[in-house]
């Protein structure tokens, strides 16, 4: 591991450069492997991956969600 320097020079930075205002990240959920053993059947009896599977599960929940 390299230690951190006491300091940076950010002068040549750009500030924003990579910022995008309506950007929507889609960030990963990492499942419990009996929820995701259950995901994954449930999706191989539908016939879709297993995106397609928990969105249909929610999709099927939203009440209870909200």
């Amino acid at each position: 591991m390299t230690a951190m320097k006491k300091q940076y020079d950010f002068s040549k930075g750009v500030r924003g450069k990579f910022y995008r205002e309506n950007t929507r990240l889609n960030l990963p959920i990492y499942l419990d492997d009996d929820v995701a053993d259950v995901v994954k059947k449930f999706a191989e009896r539908k016939n879709v991956d297993a995106q397609t599977a928990v969105n249909k599960i929610l999709r099927s929940n939203k009440k209870i969600l909200q």
